[in-house]
């Protein structure tokens, strides 16, 4: 019995860590916590109503995906992405996805895409509803899943660091412009395209994608 309260106990925390990392990934896309500051994890605990250790748990999580940065006795910077680095990010994902779209286009089953269609219109309606976690959250797994398609899981894991490296701070602005729904309707046209076996349309959709969102950052003032 102890073991399976142990259990349970440990059960609880991670579920109380994974609450909080998701209510930070939350503040980031508004823009709630701004880049370059320093947050400690005492102080966000408090805001939270809980004890410090889930806070910097989960915070910890963030700094592996690059999100934030450990400050040493401070707490965590939230890291900073420069339009260089948003222009060197589309390059290599542009350089990898484009022509990977044709060649999944030509090789996958039909079965395979076909199940990316769910995903898709979640993208297009967690847009519609102004969801930004639900809307990040479904883009990543459509892009990532369809690349999984060409059985490379190093390629997977490449741009899923970009993508993590490329997030959309302030994505709430792009929201109230209205933007997001022209870009999240982009994934059912291509996956229209591919199902057509027309592989060099898909490149082209993809591409114009993969720019349109680049776009976006910049009408954001560039910080994405």
């Amino acid at each position: 019995m102890g073991h399976l309260k142990q259990r349970n106990l440990i059960t609880a925390t991670e579920r109380l860590r994974d609450q909080v990392a998701h209510a930070l990934r939350a503040a980031l896309i508004s823009g709630e916590l701004r880049p370059g500051e320093v947050y400690s994890a005492p102080q966000l605990a408090e805001d939270f109503g809980i004890s410090a250790t889930p806070v910097r748990e989960a915070m910890l999580d963030l700094a592996r995906e690059g999100l934030v940065e450990p400050v040493r006795n401070k707490g965590f910077r939230v890291t900073e992405v420069n339009e260089r680095d948003l222009d060197q990010y589309t390059e290599i994902r542009t350089l990898i996805e484009v022509p990977m779209t044709g060649r999944i286009t030509r090789a996958a089953a039909r079965e395979d895409l076909e199940a990316l269609r769910p995903v898709a219109e979640e993208i297009v309606r967690a847009a519609r509803d102004h969801d930004l976690i639900g809307y990040l959250e479904a883009d990543r797994q459509f892009h990532l899943t369809l690349l999984a398609l060409s059985g490379n899981e190093r390629l997977v894991e490449t741009v899923g660091d970009l993508r993590k490296r490329s997030r959309l701070y302030g994505l709430t602005a792009l929201d109230e412009r209205g933007d997001l729904i022209p870009s999240a309707e982009e994934h059912l046209e291509l996956l229209d395209l591919m199902l057509a076996g027309d592989a060099k349309g898909a490149e082209k959709c993809m591409a114009r994608h993969l720019g349109h969102v680049r776009s976006l950052w910049a009408k954001d003032g560039g910080t994405p």
